[in-house]
């Protein structure tokens, strides 16, 4: 009987039926895309920073530089007198440095130890971000004696013949790390494509993989060799980003040790990556090594999102402010138009609900029979949301808008080095830039989540429009009969 009287109600009230419908699809559909592209979003923040954060890592300390720390300086080059090859009139000479990343500062390796003791944390790794600057340059050799007299011929000599001088400053990134940790880092965010890894057995040895990028603009390959600090490393692989959109955390990767001892920065680290045990114990591993190392900035992914730059950034804070709040506000207006249709209809429907309470309906049945009327237009409007939903996910997935996002960090100073040079004495970190191709996941949690909705609407409709049917009484229909 009670699903004879809900259908036969419900197809009498096909326009109340219909305008609850729509409005709830509307609001569960917009609910829906934005919970779709919100998530894109930080799916595109998450490939951006893969290749600061590595794979599996969820925290990242580091130490902010302090007022004038110059540990992570320019480079600097000192020749003597004597330094340099001499060849008809002509002085060549070449130097080459390595160096923590301008705008880092190193700190204690022990460090590592400390983190690896916080509860909760299974698995932590360190890497020192360097910097390979190579100066090169030929000018005419110069005899000590007095200046030459005003006017007189300048010695001949020099790269051109005539005196002049001609110098070049190359610069990469090195990224030094234990070969040993797989599982935590960098090295683990990124996709061989010839060769091999770096493994344990590499510790202390001279050997280097590179970022293919890099390894095509500077002619380099698999099996040669590339010189850092004026030593040759052996190239044993190359190494790409995981995703197109992203770019390597280095030019080069060598052992730590190795790394430590070309630098002359022994015992010394410019990061640490720590995986948790669980995304639930984040909060607490972050807090406890804030304790332990108060001099540390130990950052979060969450945290590092936040300095994603370029387009992304203004879809992410859209997608947090305005599509949240429109959402929330239309589907406010959804429960409140199902609301009012419901109170309405029960209101008008005041002869039928006296009636039957007149010939024996309980109060419970009258409000289960309004409940159910309006949970299934909820699921009405609940299923023509999802579908409405995924069209409009679908439309963004082939439209599929290109947003642009930079990282100014260590990794990005490092990608900023392909294919090119730095400037005489180091530069600043540069912002790495890539392009995002959005596009919204559809995962079982929206469609719960759409389904929930049009429940919840259904029964908050019902539940106030049953009450105030139950609280009808026979009298009233007999008054309105009569």
């Amino acid at each position: 009987m009670f699903i004879t009287y809900l259908r036969r109600e419900l197809a009498g009230r096909r326009k109340q039926t219909a305008i609850v419908a729509i409005g709830m699809a509307l609001a569960i559909a917009l609910v829906i895309i934005v919970n779709a592209v919100s998530s894109g979003v930080q799916l595109a923040q998450a490939t951006v920073l893969e290749s600061v954060y590595g794979v599996g890592t969820d925290i990242t300390v580091s130490q902010t530089p302090a007022a004038g720390d110059t540990s992570g300086g320019g480079q600097k080059f000192d020749f003597g007198a004597a330094d340099g090859t001499r060849a008809e009139g002509t002085t060549t000479v070449s130097r080459s440095r390595l160096n923590a990343t301008r705008g880092t500062s190193t700190f204690d390796a022990t460090a590592l130890a400390t983190v690896g003791a916080v509860d909760n944390v299974s698995g932590a790794s360190a890497t020192l971000a360097l910097e390979n600057t190579t100066f090169n340059g030929a000018l005419p050799t110069r005899t000590q004696g007095t200046a030459p007299a005003e006017g007189a011929t300048p010695p001949d000599g020099g790269p051109d013949g005539a005196g002049g001088s001609s110098f070049n400053v190359d610069s990469f990134s090195v990224l030094g790390l234990d070969p040993a940790d797989e599982a935590v880092g960098p090295l683990s965010a990124v996709t061989l494509t010839d060769g091999r890894s770096l493994t344990k057995a590499d510790a202390g040895a001279h050997v280097a993989v590179l970022d293919s990028s890099y390894a095509t603009s500077a002619s380099l390959a698999t099996g040669g060799t590339v010189a850092i600090a004026g030593t040759d490393f052996t190239i044993v692989g190359l190494v790409t980003a995981a995703s197109a959109d992203a770019a390597t955390a280095a030019n080069a990767y060598i052992p730590l040790d190795v790394a430590q001892t070309l630098s002359g920065l022994t015992g010394q680290v410019s990061n640490i990556y720590v995986q948790a045990a669980s995304s639930t114990d984040i909060i607490q591993v972050q807090s406890e090594i804030e304790k332990a190392l108060p001099a540390a900035t130990v950052k979060t992914q969450a945290d590092l999102a936040s300095s994603v730059s370029g387009s992304l950034s203004s879809a992410s804070d859209l997608v947090k402010n305005l599509g949240l709040w429109l959402s929330l506000i239309v589907l406010a207006a959804a429960f409140l138009i199902a609301v009012l249709f419901t109170v309405s209809g029960v209101t008008r429907r005041t002869r039928e609900f006296g009636t039957l309470k007149a010939i024996g309906w309980s109060n419970g049945t009258i409000v289960r029979q309004v409940a159910g009327e309006s949970l299934v237009q909820g699921l009405i409007g609940g299923a023509a949301g999802i579908a409405i939903g995924l069209l409009g996910i679908l439309v963004v997935n082939l439209v599929a808008p290109t947003l642009t996002a930079g990282t100014t960090s260590v990794a990005a100073a490092g990608a900023g080095g392909i294919g090119g040079g730095r400037g005489f004495g180091g530069a600043a970190p540069a912002a790495a830039t890539s392009d995002i191709v959005l596009t919204a996941p559809v995962t079982v949690s929206v469609i719960l989540i759409a389904v929930g909705l049009s429940v919840l609407g259904g029964l908050l409709a019902g539940a106030i429009g049953g009450w105030r049917a139950s609280r009808l009484r026979p009298a009233e229909a007999l008054r309105s009969i009569a």
